[in-house]
C-alpha cells in the first residue's frame, strides 16, 4: 500500500547552524550541547580528518579537507553560520581561507572559527591584554600568539601544558586547567584570560577561575558558541 503525503515548510524554522569538528576532538560537542541547550536552531555536525598529534604539519593538512567536510552537511538547507572547530589551525590556515573553503562546500551566510570568535569576544569585553593558556607545543603556540598580535591582542602573559597528543589534551584535568589559568590571570598586567583549544575541557572551569581572579575568562568553545549565536541572530 502506497500513501500520499504532504511536505511541511521550513519557513517557520530558524536557519540551522553547522559545526565542523576535528576527527580527534572529544570535547566540543558536549560543551556545545550545554551552550545551545535553550537554542531553537538546529546544529548539524560534520567531522574533518585530523592528526593524532597537534603540529603545524597536521594542522596545515586539514586545509585540503575543509570543503569536503562542509559538503557532508545537509545540502537542502542554507545555514545561518558554520563554525570550524579548531583554534590553532585557524591561526595557521587563516580565517579568510577557511571561510572560502567552507562556502565552496555548502551554502552558509556566515563562517567563524575559535580564533576569530575569541578576537571578537575580546573586543566585546573591551580588553586587549590577554593571559593565554594553551595545551600546545611551541611550534603551534608561536603562530597562534602571532595571530592574536595581528589583531591587536597582547599575549605577553602566556602558559602552556606543552602537550602534542590530542587524546591527552582531551583528558587534561579541569583542576589542572583551573590552577594554571589562575596563576596566569593573577598577573597584574592582564585584563582577561583566554584558554585555547576546542579539545580542552573548559566549561566547568570558567566561572571558578573568574571568581578567583576577578577578571573575565573565556575559551575557544565558549567564544565560538557565543559568536555563532551572535552571527545567527544577525541573519
Amino acid at each position: 500500500m502506497k500513501f500520499d503525503f504532504d511536505l511541511s515548510s521550513d519557513e517557520n524554522s530558524p536557519p540551522p547552524m553547522g559545526l565542523i569538528v576535528l576527527q580527534v576532538d572529544e570535547t566540543i560537542e558536549g560543551e556545545f550541547r550545554k551552550a545551545f541547550r535553550t537554542s531553537k536552531n538546529q546544529i548539524f555536525v560534520t567531522r574533518i580528518p585530523s592528526g593524532l598529534e597537534v603540529t603545524t604539519k597536521t594542522l596545515t593538512s586539514m586545509e585540503h579537507h575543509i570543503s569536503a567536510s562542509a559538503k557532508l552537511l545537509p545540502q537542502s538547507r542554507e545555514f545561518s553560520v558554520i563554525g570550524y572547530g579548531c583554534t590553532s589551525a585557524s591561526a595557521i590556515i587563516g580565517s579568510e581561507k577557511i571561510s572560502h573553503l567552507i562556502k565552496s562546500g555548502c551554502s552558509t551566510r556566515e563562517v567563524t572559527n575559535p580564533l576569530l570568535a575569541a578576537t571578537e569576544y575580546a573586543k566585546h569585553l573591551g580588553v586587549t591584554k590577554l593571559a593565554l593558556l594553551s595545551p600546545y607545543i611551541e611550534e603551534v603556540n608561536a603562530p597562534l600568539r602571532k595571530a592574536f598580535e595581528i589583531k591587536g591582542l597582547s599575549t605577553e602573559t602566556f602558559g602552556t601544558f606543552g602537550e602534542g597528543q590530542e587524546e591527552k589534551v582531551a583528558r587534561i584535568s579541569e583542576i589542572s586547567t583551573i590552577e594554571a589559568a589562575i596563576t596566569l590571570g593573577q598577573d597584574a598586567s592582564t585584563e582577561a584570560v583566554f584558554i585555547s583549544c576546542t579539545n580542552l575541557r573548559t566549561f566547568n572551569c570558567l566561572d571558578k577561575i573568574a571568581n578567583k581572579i576577578d577578571k573575565p575568562v573565556f575559551s575557544s568553545n565558549q567564544s565560538l558558541a557565543w559568536h555563532m549565536k551572535k552571527l545567527s541572530q544577525q541573519n
